[in-house]
C-alpha cells in the first residue's frame, strides 16, 4: 500500500528542501540527530524519536526538488528493517512551495502505522516552515521503554530546545555552574561529550557546526552511535577506572539535561522536560553523583516542596534552585 500526502509551506523551493534533507533542518521538526550523504548510493541515518532510529540508503536525489530514499528501521526482529521507498517533491507554489511524500510499499497494518507517524511529522513540518521550529515534541518527551541511550537520545533532544534559544550576546552570562561563563560551561559539554566517546571505545573530535546547537547535536550523536555499536555489556573505562558500561553511558544523559537545566537557567530559556524522563535520569543520576560529590558536583540542596522532577534533579547535583 501507499501513503501520500501534500503540504503547502510559507518558503522558497529551496528552503524546503533545505528543511526535509539539512540535518540542521531536520531536527527542527522530524529528527534528534540526523545525518545523510547527499547523492545516490548514500547512507542515512536519522533518530526519529529516542529509540526509534531510521535508517537506508539515497536512491535519487534532484537537488532542491526531489528525493528518493530506501525506507527501513533498525532494530526491527524479524526482517531486515526495509519498509518500502520514500519520495519527496518539492515544487514551486503561490506563496511559497509545495511538499508532496509518497511512501509506498508498505503492507495495510504498515501503512496505517505510517500514516500516523507522516500525518504527525508533516504538521510539524508546516509548523517549522511558518515559525522556523516546530517546538518541544511530545512524541520525544517520555520515551517507553527507556534504556541509558534511548534516555540520553531524549535528553539531547531537550537540550536542542535550549540551544536554540542561546544567543552570541549570551556567552559572558554566569551560570549555576559557578566556575563556567555561558561559554566556558559550552566548552565543558563538548570536552566532555567527547570523553564519553572514549569510553565508548571511538575518537571523536569536535565538530565544525554551522551554529552550537549543530556542533552539540552532531557530536551528541557520534557518542550515542559510539554506545550503540559498543552496547551496553561488562565494564567500560573512563578517567576514574573501570565501571559497568550503562552505569557510564547513563553519565551522558546525567550531563546532556543539567547542562540544559544550566544553560536554561543562565540565559531565561524555556525548558521543556517531561517527569518520566527527569525522574528516570535522576535514577541514573544516583549511580554517579554521591561518589563525584567534591569534584563534578556539590552536596545536595533543598528543593522546594512543589518543585518539579528537573528541579529535584538539579538540587540533588549540587545546584542552588530557589533563585527564580
Amino acid at each position: 500500500m501507499t501513503y501520500s500526502k501534500t503540504v503547502a509551506l510559507p518558503v522558497t523551493p529551496d528552503e524546503a528542501f533545505a528543511l526535509v534533507t539539512r540535518p540542521d533542518r531536520l531536527r527542527r521538526w522530524m529528527t534528534v540527530t540526523a545525518r545523510i550523504d547527499l547523492r545516490a548510493g548514500g547512507d542515512w541515518r536519522w533518530t526519529v524519536t529516542p529509540g526509534n532510529v531510521a535508517a537506508g540508503t539515497v536512491a535519487e536525489v534532484e537537488p532542491g526538488r526531489r528525493l528518493v530514499l530506501d525506507w527501513g528501521w533498525d532494530q526491527m526482529p524479524g526482517d531486515d528493517g526495509a519498509l518500502g521507498t520514500v519520495t519527496i517533491t518539492v515544487e514551486p507554489a503561490d506563496g511559497g512551495s509545495t511538499v508532496t511524500l509518497v511512501h509506498e510499499g508498505l503492507s495495510a497494518e504498515q501503512e496505517v502505522s505510517h500514516a500516523e507517524g507522516w500525518n504527525h511529522f508533516l504538521g510539524r513540518l508546516e509548523l517549522a516552515a511558518a515559525k522556523g521550529d516546530a517546538g518541544p515534541d511530545e512524541w520525544a518527551a517520555a520515551p517507553d521503554p527507556i534504556d541509558e541511550l534511548v534516555s540520553a537520545e531524549a535528553c539531547l533532544a531537550v537540550l536542542q530546545q535550549v540551544l536554540r534559544q542561546v544567543g552570541d550576546a549570551d556567552g559572558d552570562r554566569p551560570t549555576p555552574c559557578a566556575e563556567f561563563t555561558v561559554d566556558q560551561l559550552v566548552d565543558h559539554l563538548l570536552d566532555s561529550l567527547v570523553s564519553f566517546g572514549t569510553m565508548a571505545e571511538a575518537e571523536l573530535v569536535r565538530p565544525s557546526g554551522a551554529d552550537l546547537e549543530d556542533t552539540v547535536s552532531i557530536l551528541a550523536a557520534e557518542v550515542i552511535e559510539a554506545w550503540r555499536r559498543r552496547g551496553l555489556d561488562g565494564m567500560a573505562r573512563s578517567p576514574f577506572g573501570e565501571a559497568p558500561a550503562p552505569v557510564l553511558a547513563g553519565i551522558v544523559s546525567i550531563e546532556l539535561l543539567l547542562h540544559a537545566w544550566d544553560l536554561a537557567r543562565a540565559v531565561g530559556a524555556t525548558i521543556t522536560v517531561s517527569d518520566a524522563l527527569a525522574e528516570y535520569v535522576a535514577g541514573l543520576a544516583a549511580n554517579v553523583v554521591p561518589g563525584a560529590r567534591g569534584r563534578a558536583f556539590a552536596e545536595e540542596v533543598a528543593a522546594p516542596v512543589d518543585a518539579d522532577a528537573l528541579t529535584r534533579l538539579a538540587a540533588y547535583s549540587g545546584r542552588v534552585v530557589d533563585a527564580a
